[in-house]
């Protein structure tokens, strides 16, 4: 794989899910286990409609780092050249408690640290953030020193390059408090075309939670577009051209994790296209909806032709 429709950076780990939705953590019994992260679970999503994608982090020299690896590769097609391998720390754990299922609480094993809080560049990395079509970037990444320093790099090289996507990924339990991440954060917002964030991510990243003013604020940093996630209310895509709001696609949840990230990989999807923004928002907001119908993230993300059956059963057009 020499050419990269999408490189995306971030977090990975082994998630167990709780197969005892409705229960807390004692009284469970079984797990289904996975990969996921932020970053992880946008290039399983992108990879899904036949994409080249490749993900860049790190994982331990252990038996879980050599699983991640593998299941990338031969289970995803997700290219795995940029997953380095950390000499001492462990590859993380992430157990999703499903009580409730629409909204898990997630047990996080990262400690002393993780091994994607210390991504290191390569010239093969930095060839890769030159030449692909999206570079993806979630907010976290800006709470660790050494991955600050390194995405920090790697965004001033790619000189705000078409597409560059910051994904504002608000993640408490990453941070000292919304200060300490704002002042992370905003700059950031001058180095990438596109930002994607619900109602609380915006106000972390700009300092309003209101919509309209949040666009306003991320379109004056000299961004293509703002996409705002509305929960309930569905989206608003905002550009200087255009503002418009689109309508949620409602379903039974299922379990609340993963759905914004296989928005994630069908925005990819319609960006790699070329379609226009709201078509591209509408179709990742029917393969979110159907993710939130499933248990799994990266197991459950869909392909084309289920998007395209969904829309055409939902959104007839």
């Amino acid at each position: 794989m020499s050419s990269l429709d999408l490189l995306s950076i971030g977090r990975v780990s082994v998630d167990l899910y709780a197969e005892q939705p409705g229960v807390t953590m004692s009284d469970v019994t079984t797990f289904r286990k996975s990969i996921g992260g932020t970053a992880t679970n946008v290039a399983v999503a992108t990879a899904r409609y036949g994409h080249a994608v490749a993900l860049a982090t790190r994982v331990g020299d252990d038996q879980f780092g050599r699983y991640v690896t593998d299941a990338l590769q031969n289970t995803f097609n997700v290219d795995p050249r940029f997953v380095a391998t950390h000499p001492t720390l462990k590859t993380p754990l992430a157990f999703a408690e499903l009580d409730p299922p629409e909204d898990p609480t997630i047990i996080f094993y990262r400690e002393p640290a993780a091994p994607d809080m210390e991504i290191e560049t390569t010239p093969p990395l930095l060839d890769a953030v030159d030449t692909a079509r999206i570079l993806w970037i979630p907010a976290s990444r800006f709470a660790f020193d050494r991955s600050r320093t390194t995405v920090t790099e790697l965004l001033q090289r790619r000189n705000r390059k078409h597409h560059t996507v910051l994904d504002l990924d608000w993640r408490p339990m990453f941070w000292d408090s919304e200060e300490q991440a704002h002042a992370a954060i905003s700059p950031m917002l001058d180095h990438v075309t596109i930002a994607i964030g619900n109602r609380k991510e915006c106000e972390v990243a700009v300092g309003t939670d209101d919509p309209d003013e949040a666009a306003d604020r991320m379109l004056d940093r000299g961004l293509d577009a703002a996409i705002v996630k509305l929960g309930g209310d569905g989206f608003m895509v905002a550009t200087p051209q255009l503002r418009e709001r689109l309508s949620p696609y409602p379903v039974e949840v299922v379990c609340g994790l993963g759905s914004g990230d296989a928005f994630g990989g069908a925005f990819c999807h319609g960006l790699l296209e070329g379609w226009s923004l709201p078509d591209t928002v509408r179709y990742g907001n029917a393969a979110g909806a159907i993710v939130a119908g499933r248990m799994m993230c990266a197991d459950d993300m869909p392909t084309g032709p289920e998007v395209d059956a969904f829309l055409q059963e939902r959104d007839p057009r």
